[in-house]
């Protein structure tokens, strides 16, 4: 099986009430050892930001509004070229718009990889219990 890592970078649009959107350099990523989980890393002003949820809550919300709390993904209601992205942590919220295209790009890179329904066979059941069970 192929370790592969996937990223692809994209711009985000930070989208304020009033305010021109303002773009945001993104990372978007998926390592086969965690098979279930993207990770997407803006490039703040402030720094770096990761986020990590599930593929398939990106993959549903391109379709459909998906996820509950902290994370929900969504199809523009204005925009069916774009996906919203909202971010809820208890230091503060952001809407985030990319278009659809390039999310379905960088998803299909990780089907590639990681097919739909395989991701149990990816997962080293051995490595994560040791883990569990290490004194580190």
């Amino acid at each position: 099986m192929s370790t592969d890592s996937i990223t692809a970078t994209t711009t985000f649009h930070l989208l304020v009430p009033g305010v021109a959107p303002a773009p945001v350099e993104a990372e978007l990523h998926y390592e086969p050892e965690d098979p279930y989980a993207v990770a997407v890393l803006f490039h703040t002003g402030q720094g770096k930001v990761e986020w990590i949820f599930a593929r398939d809550l990106l993959a549903d919300g391109l379709l459909t509004p998906s996820g509950e709390g902290d994370i929900l993904v969504r199809p523009a209601a204005d925009d069916p070229e774009r996906v919203l992205l909202e971010l809820n942590a208890p230091t503060g919220f952001a809407i985030l718009s990319a278009q659809a295209e390039d999310i379905a790009e960088f998803l299909d890179m990780t089907y590639d990889v990681v097919q739909p329904g395989e991701e149990d066979l990816w997962i080293d059941f051995d490595r994560e219990l040791a883990k569990l069970v290490s004194t580190n």
